[in-house]
């Protein structure tokens, strides 16, 4: 009885996990895929556009970004705020807790510190009004962060979707309390008289400070204490963590209380920096582009620095784009340089393995 032997076929290729890479090569992948994508989108430019070269479109990109001195403390403006959203959402992800609720933590601690100049403006001393403003801010951001921490402690309900929904229930109160202040407005609230940060050098310069303090006290939270520690060690796994005598559930509600705070704090900012007034979009869809610049930077505060900027200039320099070329085009380049930068990560931490096909009269190996 003959036997007839079975062959396997196996793929062309394998996806294997990468050796670690020097920090130098890492490094220089990521800067080639930003600067290959930036030449496709001026080759795409030429494409799409009339009256549009590869040069032009590369200074109006760094024009609407550094072009003037107003442009460079916008830059510096936007990235603080973007940052400071970026490090709150950080402690939970290095713990992976899918904290996707930061925009409406943050909308949140911004209509808790409206509500308190609205009512309270005034009325007391501008310094104690402040100081008011900031705690109601934090309180607030710390209450709707630790929420969804505590069911997911307590009944582990999925807390991506918990905190995804949460942002909308904080759209709807922004938008009820807007309606009982303004009913004969629009439920348009204009410009508030009290809750004024002071001015110091520029009226950005104390904002841009009080996020670079931030980040260092973040890294330093998460690194050099007991605290980061243990949010490391649920991180990696919740069953070592439990093996070891750390308390899960309470690790998961307290650094969701921190990065809701920080939310708040962020709040407080826009508020009394800023806008001085609220709108259901006052946070501007940067409770989600700090995933990105979180996951970007491997949740480390320091290089959050960069990759906050980095996004900024780009949506900046295209804003530019978008008013001096085509106001639908901007998306695209921010599209495809995100989609680059992923695909770069990807190859950064994975390889290709190609199947060895066999010699002449051998066997595949």
């Amino acid at each position: 009885m003959k036997t007839i032997e079975k062959r396997t076929r196996e793929p062309l290729f394998h996806v294997v996990k990468r050796d670690s890479l020097p920090v130098w090569k890492g490094m220089l992948i990521r800067v080639i895929a930003v600067v290959a994508a930036i030449l496709l989108c001026a080759l795409l430019s030429v494409i799409m556009l009339e009256n549009v070269d590869p040069i032009k479109f590369v200074t109006t990109l760094f024009d609407g970004a550094i072009g003037s001195q107003r442009r460079l403390w916008k830059l510096a403006k936007d990235t603080a705020v973007l940052l400071c959203i970026s490090l709150a959402v950080t402690p939970a992800f290095r713990m992976k807790f899918w904290n996707i609720g930061a925009e409406g933590q943050t909308l949140v601690g911004a209509l808790a510190s409206v509500a308190v100049a609205y009512y309270l403006g005034g009325k007391m001393p501008e310094p104690l009004l402040l100081v008011l403003m900031l705690v109601a801010s934090v309180a607030a951001g710390a209450v709707w962060g630790g929420l969804p921490a505590l069911c997911k402690a307590k009944w582990n309900t999925n807390e991506t979707l918990f905190t995804l929904m949460m942002n909308y229930v904080a759209t709807g109160l922004v938008a009820y309390f807007l309606a009982l202040w303004c009913p004969s407005n629009g439920s348009v609230l204009g410009r508030l008289d009290f809750g004024h940060l002071p001015v110091v050098l520029h009226e950005y310069f104390l904002l841009i400070v009080v996020t670079l303090v931030l980040t260092a006290i973040v890294y330093v939270y998460l690194h050099y204490t007991k605290h980061g520690y243990e949010i490391s060690v649920v991180g990696e796994s919740e069953n070592t963590a439990r093996y070891i005598g750390i308390n899960v559930g309470k690790v998961i509600v307290r650094t969701m209380i921190v990065s809701g705070a920080i939310c708040g704090l962020a709040g407080f900012l826009i508020v009394g920096a800023l806008d001085h007034s609220i709108t259901t979009t006052s946070v501007g869809g940067l409770g989600f582009t700090a995933i990105m610049v979180s996951w970007l930077a491997k949740f480390n505060p320091l290089i959050m620095v960069g990759t906050s900027l980095f996004i900024t200039f780009l949506q900046q320099g295209c804003a530019e784009i978008g008013s001096a070329v085509d106001p639908s085009f901007p998306n695209i380049i921010v599209g495809i340089v995100l989609f680059f930068i992923i695909g770069c990560e990807f190859f950064i931490g994975y390889k290709l393995q190609f199947r060895k096909f066999p010699k002449k009269g051998g066997r595949a190996s």
